[in-house]
């Protein structure tokens, strides 16, 4: 087989993708000699549409940096690293994990990672390696973040609701500033454009004034931790005022009279008062809600790294799903998925050692390391970490560090030494996200889902591999197949994709041994047809045939033609030669009601496991300051010079380097600090240093450090030394969501003292 598209002339204007957050813009760049010499939005791309922030501007620090890894590294007696070659990384990591699989069970080999914002295929092929080690578990990030929102869709709608805000008549963000942290495409033309309209409305709740909620209409500053007393006062409201649309959720949902019961007994004056907002505002915003004719709703950290955070996000999904914003321009949408991001599993599996939920297949992140710091016979014995930086991004570093050591062995495969990599057994250096075939499947719109294969924009640097090739070779090394098992399949490859098709379904159905590792099946043999540099497209694919089989209507709509396998071949190759993005599938509205996947096609109203943590908001008090911690610390900002930890060298910040702790002019003014001073943090975890910012968008007692900050990194000299403050250092894997184990990243406890 020909490759597929011809390469690219590095002089001119290349298509990609940011890697930056999980909307992944479309770009235009030049590069010279390993560099990004230019870089702006890509007008081309049909779902950025020539949009972007400034932050991709910054890419060559991502690119280029000291802290890049160029040979596999294996850690000696003595602590230190010695570099190998990889023959040898490959066969060693391969016979000590395996050791493990043979003598406690490949279950005792938990893989965490997967991918970034914006390179998922690696992760994708791991499926390969974890089969042929008989892994069971495994975890990421977003079992830190969204696993609570995830069950709470999942029980409610069966699917992942999107929403539509260049419509909307309303849109609300609770916790959220997409100002920043974006979430939908085009999000700060698209915030502008509501703000300037009179007759659409925006309702932000957040105890800071971000960015969006300086333009929002209705802003209610809830105090730091009240969230779920305001969304439930919401709900009363609509109720009382005969809000809810009853005729649609008759036809469209079960009956929510439980729901409806506890929610009779809220106290709506009480609780705006407990949540220090007017009850004024907070009428005017449900009624706002429950008048229009469209409303768009979107959720984030900031309630979902709270106190009752899952709770959180069911209240939030009520505002739209009771007032009948589910199907419809401007409403929320259920659309399309190409690949699967977030996984599935038995809805009653836990933790082997405490016994914690296991939510969309994934470990929650603040039980890993009381799954491993146990003589239980069922701990954890070793990790295999993918592109992903636990010590630094998980709750609690240091008993992360303590549960890495404790180990038999940890594997890291990433592009840079990372405070976790400094930890494990053995590093394998990746190739960068610009340096091989990427994507991301976090999803891409409704009614049109657009999808983006990321091309190669420079050569895998020397010493460095793939994802998908290190897997190929560790499946190779661990016996799971041999040349001779995918010689038929290459053959096939190489006559065209149609035939390769039906040699492919045939050898699936029929030798289960390839079927276990079928991603690396795929690139060692469609994947050395497609072309240099394109090997590690075949698993798209094989995510193209799923598509089209599953959503064939849809995918036609898109203006693709064919049946079966030749409807997914169509796909594949326009997503292989559109590196700008294509629209992959188009939908009518109506559909949306149609993909419910409850079962019998009805949106559940009631959510048994958290109607009575609902109802015993009624005898709880808001957070109260205290002696010991005053303050309530929220970890993780996103400010515009932070792109959590993918830059790693500090010197792309031109504005806020050392990540500023702020702080109300008050609470300034009572320590004696003002900006540019240095206070220390305590927290019960831990106390770190902080330069300090005076802020007018902050509450009184309430204080805020950045996400991305807290990195070893060579200085000028080339010692390394940490460049801002590291928040996990700070935050407890103890203070969490009950349901989820989501950490209170955004509520953390603690003391500010001046540092003369």
């Amino acid at each position: 087989m020909p490759a597929m598209t011809k390469k690219a002339d590095p002089n001119d204007w290349q298509s990609t993708s940011c890697i930056l957050c999980s909307t992944n813009c479309g770009l235009q760049v030049r590069v010279a000699d390993g560099h990004f010499e230019k870089i702006r939005g890509d007008k081309t791309n049909p779902r950025s549409r020539g949009y972007t922030c400034e932050k991709p501007a910054g890419l060559d620090h991502y690119q280029n940096h000291a802290d890049r890894l160029t040979t596999p590294l294996r850690r000696k007696q003595d602590g230190s690293f010695e570099a190998i070659d990889w023959d040898t990384a490959i066969g060693e990591i391969a016979a000590r994990l395996a050791e493990i699989r043979d003598t406690h069970g490949g279950e005792k080999i938990l893989y965490y990672g997967g991918g970034g914002q914006g390179n998922h295929l690696g992760g994708a092929y791991s499926a390969a390696t974890r089969r042929a080690l008989g892994m069971r578990y495994s975890s990421n990030a977003l079992a830190q973040e969204k696993t609570g929102e995830f069950w709470v869709e999942r029980g409610m709608f069966g699917g992942r609701p999107e929403p539509d805000f260049e419509h909307a008549e309303v849109s609300v963000f609770v916790g959220k500033n997409p100002w920043q942290s974006h979430g939908f495409e085009r999000a700060r033309p698209i915030l502008r454009a509501i703000a300037k309209d009179p007759e659409r409305h925006m309702i932000v709740m957040d105890p800071r004034r971000t960015e969006t909620a300086e333009l929002a209409d209705i802003w209610l500053r809830v105090v730091p931790g009240t969230d779920a007393f305001v969304l439930a006062a919401m709900l009363r409201i609509l109720m009382d005022e005969d809000l809810l649309d009853r005729d649609w959720l008759a036809a469209h949902a079960h009956d929510g009279q439980a729901l409806f019961d506890v929610l009779s007994e809220v106290p709506v004056a009480d609780y705006c008062a407990r949540a220090g907002v007017a009850e004024g505002d907070v009428r005017e915003a449900a009624r706002r809600i429950g008048t229009a004719r469209s409303v768009s709703v979107l959720e984030d950290l900031g309630i979902e790294m709270a106190p009752h955070s899952t709770l959180n996000s069911y209240l939030e999904k009520l505002l739209y799903a009771l007032t009948g914003n589910l199907g419809g321009q401007g409403a929320m949408n259920l659309g399309t998925h190409m690949g699967k991001l977030i996984g599935g599993g038995k809805a009653n599996r836990t933790t082997p050692v405490g016994g914690h939920r296991i939510i969309t297949g994934l470990i929650p992140c603040n039980a890993i390391p009381e799954e491993i710091l146990t003589d239980h016979p069922d701990r954890f014995r070793a990790m295999f970490i993918e592109s992903g930086n636990p010590v630094h991004s998980l709750a609690d570093s240091p008993r992360m560090r303590e549960a890495l050591d404790a180990l038999d062995c940890v594997v890291v495969i990433d592009v840079a030494m990372t405070e976790t990599a400094q930890h494990a057994d053995y590093v394998l250096p990746a190739a960068s996200q610009y340096e091989k075939v990427e994507t991301t499947f976090f999803g891409g719109g409704f009614p049109d889902h657009v999808f983006l294969l990321r091309h190669p924009l420079f050569p895998v640097a020397e010493g460095t591999l793939t994802e998908p090739e290190i897997h190929s070779r560790l499946c190779r090394a661990l016996g799971a197949f041999t040349d001779e098992d995918v010689a038929d399949l290459r053959a096939a490859a190489e006559a065209g994709v149609e035939k390769f098709g039906m040699a492919f379904a045939q050898a699936m159905a029929t030798e289960p041994k390839l079927a276990a590792i079928l991603p690396v099946v795929l690139y060692e043999t469609l994947g050395r047809a497609l072309g240099e540099g394109l090997e590690g497209a075949a698993l798209i694919w094989g995510a193209a045939q799923t598509l089209a089989s599953a959503e064939p209507d849809s995918v036609r709509r898109a203006g693709f033609e064919g049946e079966g396998a030749a409807l997914g071949d169509a796909l594949f190759r326009a997503i292989v030669d559109n590196p700008n993005g294509v629209v992959i599938t188009s939908d009518p509205y109506d559909v949306t009601l149609e993909r419910i996947g409850t079962g019998d096609g009805k949106i559940q109203l009631v959510l048994p496991e958290l109607l009575q943590e609902l109802a015993d908001l009624i005898d709880e008090q808001p957070p109260r300051q205290t002696d010991a911690y005053p303050f309530i610390l929220a970890a993780g900002e996103r400010r515009t010079s932070t792109a959590n930890t993918i830059y790693r060298n500090p010197g792309w910040r031109k504005k806020d380097a050392d990540g500023a702790l702020r702080m109300s002019p008050a609470d300034a003014e009572r320590l004696g600090v003002t900006t540019g001073g240095r206070v220390r943090i305590t927290t019960k975890r831990g106390s770190a240093e902080a330069i300090v910012e005076v802020s007018d968008t902050l509450r009184d007692g309430h204080i805020t450090l950045p996400n991305g900050h807290g990195l070893e990194y060579p200085d000028a000299e080339g010692r390394r030394r940490v460049v801002g403050t590291p928040p996990n250092e700070l935050t407890s894997g103890e203070d969490r969501d009950w349901f989820a184990l989501t950490p209170w990243h955004k509520h953390v406890r603690a003391r500010v003292e001046a540092i003369a």
